[in-house]
């Protein structure tokens, strides 16, 4: 069985958390080894915010790199159909031919860096038209008085009917911007992605639907 997605815990564990949603969105509950959430939350939270802090910055790229090597020696030694392939700069990009909507067309998922307000990670699950689904860790609810009115700006729509699936669809123009506004990807040299398979329902290539026009 498949398990809902889950929300953060704090303010700062959505790199974890964006890890664990895309195993728990490509694995059946029963096959997942408590071995990868184990390592998936020693890894991250790894770095410092000014004060010494540790985990108040979130998790860096290198623990996203070096999580996603992990991932990939563990399939192999367990026989675990996982694989995975860290992205950066301007590999990290929605357009038609890029490795991150190939990966959805094919039936995986990839953990992406953003922004709302400051860097954040959500895990992308699909594609609708020239929309992404996906999966923000950070709770809102839309009856909020306080929920920020960034949400309501062009090309965010809220979900809330798909809880092992995504809870936001958003614009692929949106999501490739250069500047820092919500569900921005901001500059390209600091951008981050993580592309994950399940091996056994991967679909090949010549399978995949074509959502661009």
């Amino acid at each position: 069985m498949k398990n809902l997605l889950n929300y953060q815990s704090s303010e700062y564990d959505c790199g974890p958390v964006a890890l664990t949603n895309a195993i728990r969105y490509l694995f059946e509950r029963e096959v997942i080894y408590p071995d990868i959430i184990k390592y998936i939350m020693l890894y991250c939270l790894d770095s410092y915010n000014e004060e010494g802090e540790v985990g108040k910055r979130g998790t860096s790229a290198s623990a996203m790199m070096f999580l996603s090597n992990w991932l990939n020696q563990f399939g192999q030694m367990k026989n675990f159909p996982i694989s995975c392939e860290f992205l950066s700069g301007e590999n990290v990009c929605l357009a038609q031919n890029s490795k991150i909507v190939g990966a959805l067309q094919q039936g995986g998922v990839a953990i992406l860096r953003l922004y709302l307000d400051v860097p954040h990670y959500v895990l992308l699950t699909g594609i609708e038209g020239d929309s992404v689904y996906l999966f923000d860790p950070y709770y809102e609810e839309l009856d909020d008085p306080e929920l920020d009115q960034e949400y309501f700006s062009g090309g965010i729509t809220f979900i809330t009917d798909q809880p092992k699936r995504a809870n936001r669809l958003v614009t692929m123009q949106r999501l490739n911007r250069t500047t820092e506004g919500f569900y921005e990807m901001g500059a390209i040299d600091l951008r981050e992605a993580v592309i994950i398979f399940n091996q056994e329902t991967r679909l090949t290539p010549e399978s995949t639907i074509d959502y661009f026009i």
